[in-house]
């Protein structure tokens, strides 16, 4: 140090007394923050789906799904990859179990396989399918852990003629969300009727991204989504006239959700506009229980066809609604008729290795606030949320996805901000318990908190699920 150095601090260093140059421990601690904690009895669980973990695609008599052929056929999936085996969870659901259960999670969400049950999709069920699932569900419960069971996860029954175009299909899912409401209700107090409307009608028979990969128009598209929604409808009614006393029933949907660029009444405003009108074919007419005058406007002579008492089946009430939260769509008031503008992403936006999957972590907030505000519904489940990650197994057996724990960290941060604001969030479910066949992408994405060996169907824990399992044991973001 400079002699003008210390004539500028009035008195060389080495004339203080040690406690006069450094501060005390005392005066470099700073108060604890508040625990970003959440209500008593908060549910925290995992998510997975039928198709993506169950394999034993042809074992005792379970019978084709959409996918089943989809993905069998040349060039619809990555490098021809098949949920064939899977996870091979048929049979390894017992070490799955322990898995949930190691981390402390209390809840499970899981979907039944359709075809699994009732093999053509209608007549005569199948036993030793309904038996798999009572084992499953026997197991979770003896292990302290609540199923909360989805009714349709995609896999439609193939043998169903022409799909989700026949209004058949919404009475064939009504009959089947009754028997297993009167089989397993005894087992099971939660159900989701259907999983995510926009990917299996618009990516399944308007892009052909998904099973049973259709480009339709326009018009039979429309219809293909109300026949959605109606199925959805009819299965509510049918699980509610079948299951036992206490049985909740509702949905998990992937609503579009809007986030207002600044927090301020006027963009705020603008979000609660653009997620009704965003959400218009699904959640805003299952809610509501009629389409909107602007959606029917928009799509004009496509319009669905809606015959006489449908939407009163589609507006049946709800316990409770599930979300599936991943990526924002965000917007700004303006002057337009319809009062918002959405803003288009920069090529500089980040995002996970999903190309879809933008991170934008306060979209968990504002999905829970906007459906609140909006349709006040008794009861929020975050029924999705997580990410693909470039996991990589280290030289010590090790999967550090600190990507994925800054994902969930952040939107955890944020839906305990809905939490403590007094919306009506009672759980979340992590997306997922398990890397899996991710759809069209095979297995070429993992969004697991456990990483699956696919030849060896071995399950290591990530540094995620060290992380979950410390948030679940604090209640709080850890």
């Amino acid at each position: 140090m400079s002699e003008h150095t210390r004539r500028l601090f009035g008195k060389t260093l080495a004339t203080l007394p040690v406690a006069a140059a450094l501060p005390s421990l005392s005066q470099a601690q700073t108060p604890a923050p508040a625990p970003r904690s959440f209500p008593a009895g908060f549910k925290w669980g995992c998510a997975t789906a039928a198709y993506q973990i169950e394999g034993a695609a042809n074992e005792d008599g379970r019978g084709p799904s959409v996918w089943d052929v989809f993905s069998h056929t040349p060039g619809k999936t990555f490098h021809g990859e098949t949920g064939d085996v899977a996870d091979d969870s048929y049979h390894l659901y017992k070490e799955d179990v322990q898995l949930l259960k190691n981390l402390g999670a209390k809840v499970y969400r899981m979907s039944i396989s359709w075809s699994r049950v009732f093999p053509d999709g209608i007549g005569k069920p199948n036993g030793k399918g309904l038996d798999y699932y009572k084992r499953v569900i026997d197991e979770l419960k003896s292990n302290g852990i609540d199923p909360y069971v989805t009714l349709f996860h995609w896999d439609l029954p193939s043998s169903l003629p022409h799909g989700w175009q026949a209004r058949d299909t919404c009475k064939a899912f009504g009959d089947y969300a009754g028997f297993i409401a009167r089989e397993l209700s005894d087992r099971v107090h939660h159900f989701f009727t259907t999983n995510e409307f926009v990917c299996f009608t618009d990516l399944s028979y308007k892009i052909g991204q998904f099973a049973p990969g259709l480009k339709l128009d326009a018009t039979q598209v429309n219809q293909v989504r109300h026949h959605g929604i109606l199925a959805h409808g009819m299965g509510v009614q049918a699980i509610r006239a079948n299951a036992r006393p206490g049985t909740q029933v509702g949905l998990a949907e992937n609503a579009t959700v809007f986030v207002p660029v600044i927090d301020e009444p006027r963009h705020v405003q603008a979000a609660l506009k653009a997620t009704r009108d965003g959400n218009a074919p699904f959640l805003t007419a299952v809610l509501e229980g009629k389409y909107t005058d602007a959606y029917l406007q928009r799509e004009g002579s496509a319009a669905p066809k809606v015959e006489s008492g449908d939407m009163q089946i589609i507006g049946s009430p709800l316990d409770f609604v599930g979300l599936n939260v991943y990526t924002p769509e965000y917007v700004q008031a303006d002057n337009s008729p319809q009062g918002y503008k959405v803003l288009p992403r920069q090529a500089s936006f980040p995002h996970m290795p999903s190309p879809w999957l933008f991170v934008g972590p306060e979209v968990i907030y504002w999905a829970v606030r906007n459906v609140s505000t909006l349709w006040k519904p008794k009861e929020l489940y975050i029924t999705e949320n997580g990410c693909s990650a470039d996991d990589v197994v280290t030289s010590e057996g090790r999967i550090n996805d600190t990507d994925r724990v800054m994902y969930l960290r952040n939107h955890l941060t944020h839906l305990q901000r809905a939490a403590s604001e007094g919306y009506p969030i009672k759980g979340y479910f992590l997306w997922s318990l398990l890397d899996n066949y991710e759809w069209a992408d095979g297995y070429s994405k993992r969004f697991g908190i456990h990483y699956v060996d696919f030849k060896t169907q071995k399950r290591t824990p990530k540094l995620s699920a060290d992380w979950y399992k410390a948030t679940i044991a604090a209640n709080a973001v850890a």
